[in-house]
């Protein structure tokens, strides 16, 4: 009969990776990347590097892997992936906002005050694109795949999810409407591994979404990025709209996010052999294995 996983061995394993994350956040790359850059682009570049720092530590204690193998690989599955999430984030984003423009719900109006240049935008790709990385190697990275090949996709996923939109809780302007909808985007970033088996697909996602929004002009998870040197001004209320958080606060999203969960389901997303997550016999769950029959 295979062996059970030790349940105490692996809450040691995710207690030691989350420690990771923070005390490296907290006590090292936070002080010094928010002294040089100021508070978004310091809080964005630490919360990255303590993600490939907690992953990198992590798999060379417990498993004597590269962080590659969190689901990083460079091929050409990886490759289709991120474009299967680029293409779910940005077109999720659209169908979000496209539909209050043409009904007159909202008009993007200019912003003189602004002045948007190429350089700019080239600074918000990469901000965003080291935000959603960080958010997804940290939150979908070592501890979570561990958790997914030791106790399941559901004892790990939909916890994980509302961990995620926990953490967003102290984002400027947010609200019960917006803590909900970042837990069902938590969620299907976690589906979204579950289905590839690698990172490309919730980055690819989480960075389409984040990427989207500012082009139209409207708050990111409460934040305003002035990019274009327009804004989306709306005649709709919050509830619609989002308020001061965004649209990541309005029933739009909520609708949409259960359109973006069918398009995952459908789409033909290239499945990856994972170290972490497709274990060997003897780690499959962590329930006891129920009595043979006599």
């Amino acid at each position: 009969m295979p062996a059970r996983p030790d349940p105490l061995r692996i809450a040691i394993q995710v207690t030691v990776y989350v420690a990771l994350y923070f005390a490296t956040a907290y006590f090292f790359f936070g002080p010094m990347l928010l002294w040089i850059g100021g508070y978004l682009t310091g809080t964005i570049a630490t919360g990255f590097l303590a993600a490939v720092f907690a992953n990198w530590l992590a798999l060379r204690i417990y498993e004597n892997r590269p962080v590659s193998d969190a689901g990083l690989w460079l091929s050409r599955a990886s490759a289709d992936n991120l474009l299967f999430g680029l293409i779910g984030g940005i077109g999720s984003a659209c169908l979000v906002l496209a539909p209050p423009l043409l009904v007159g719900a909202a008009r993007i109006v200019r912003t003189p005050a602004e002045q948007p240049s190429a350089g700019a935008m080239v600074y918000l790709i990469i901000l965003l694109a080291a935000g959603a990385a960080g958010e997804e190697l940290f939150f979908r990275g070592y501890g979570f795949q561990l958790l997914l090949a030791r106790c399941g996709p559901y004892a790990t996923i939909l916890p994980v999810g509302v961990l995620f939109a926990l953490l967003h809780s102290a984002n400027p302007n947010a609200t019960w409407f917006s803590i909900a909808n970042t837990a069902g985007f938590g969620i299907l970033f976690g589906y979204a591994l579950l289905r590839s088996r690698d990172l490309w697909l919730p980055i690819g996602l989480h960075f389409g979404w984040n990427f989207a929004l500012p082009l139209f002009g409207v708050n990111v998870s409460g934040l305003r990025m002035k990019v274009t040197g327009y804004e989306m001004s709306w005649t709709a209320g919050h509830l619609w709209s989002g308020g001061d958080y965004g649209p990541e606060a309005s029933l739009l999203t909520s609708v949409v996010l259960f359109a973006l969960f069918a398009y995952l389901w459908k789409a033909p997303i290239r499945r990856q052999p994972s170290p972490l997550t497709d274990p060997s016999a003897e780690s499959a769950v962590c329930e006891p294995s129920p009595p043979s029959p006599s």
